[in-house]
């Protein structure tokens, strides 16, 4: 692998993540097809409460979500960021889908990576086109992940 960096965090919540050295492959793979160089990409699962905090602090936004990005690479081609994903909302959303917690965490992942690599949510089309690239990504996952 190369030398960029994937790296895991817990911020207020108890979780441990499976087959991280798969997890990083993937992630690194999936940057690979998107044709994009990365720097250090912070994957941090936390609570409701502390991504509430950051939406308030960084968005003025008082609301829960499942995941934020914030992105470092400042119109460098590197990207560079942090990915808080809250395993409470992920959580929630895994049993109204009816899947397991592991492939939604997996899903709000690559979400934030491609938010990362400069795909946007906001309109319909471009949803679609996150939503659509989310899926390929999740179907190339190795085994055992």
């Amino acid at each position: 692998m190369s030398d960029h960096k994937v790296h895991f965090f817990l911020e207020g919540v108890d979780y441990q993540l499976k087959n991280k050295v798969h997890l990083r492959q993937w992630i690194d793979h999936i940057i690979t097809m998107e044709n994009e160089e990365y720097h250090d990409v912070n994957i941090i699962l936390c609570s409701d409460e502390f991504l509430n905090q950051l939406s308030l602090t960084y968005l003025s936004q008082d609301h829960f979500t499942d995941v934020m990005t914030f992105d470092f690479s400042e119109g460098d081609q590197v990207a560079s960021g942090d990915i808080y994903i809250s395993l409470p909302r992920v959580r929630e959303n895994a049993g109204k889908y009816g899947i397991f917690l592991k492939d939604e965490i997996h899903r709000v992942m690559v979400h934030g990576i491609l938010h990362l690599l400069g795909y946007d949510d906001k309109r319909p089309r471009d949803k679609q086109r996150m939503t659509e690239k989310e899926n390929l990504y999740l179907s190339l996952r190795p085994k055992g992940l």
